[in-house]
């Protein structure tokens, strides 16, 4: 049998800006962070109807999302990564989230530190 939780919508490369961060000079200046965002669902009814209904929509889940960070003044990137599963797993056709969050330019000598979870429907932390 196939397993159709293994059905995806991406979005990759959000960048956003927000007050991230504990140091005290972090919550003047808004931050980048970058976020990738894996929908898990079941998408086979949109493949047969080709409606819009059907799926996940991207589009406004990207503006969820991003008008939710772009006003956050979380501390740590883990709050800000579990704030973002939570808004994508209120969309009724997603069944469980995978959100990986970036922070570039956090520590010297790095590119980026980051985070990722995966959250389901049901099993979120309280």
């Amino acid at each position: 049998m196939i397993d159709h939780s293994s059905d995806r919508v991406l979005i990759s490369g959000l960048r956003l800006r927000c007050i991230i961060g504990i140091n005290d000079w972090e919550r003047l200046v808004p931050q980048e962070v970058v976020l990738d965002i894996a929908l898990h669902a079941d998408l086979r009814r949109a493949g047969k109807s080709d409606s819009i209904g059907d799926t996940v929509n991207y589009r406004t889940t990207v503006k969820r999302v991003t008008a939710a960070v772009e006003g956050s003044k979380f501390g740590l990137i883990e709050a800000l990564a579990e704030h973002v599963a939570g808004l994508c797993l209120e969309d009724p056709v997603v069944q469980s989230v995978d959100v990986s969050l970036r922070k570039p330019g956090a520590v010297r000598g790095t590119d980026w530190v980051g985070v990722e979870i995966s959250r389901a429907k049901g099993n979120r932390a309280g």
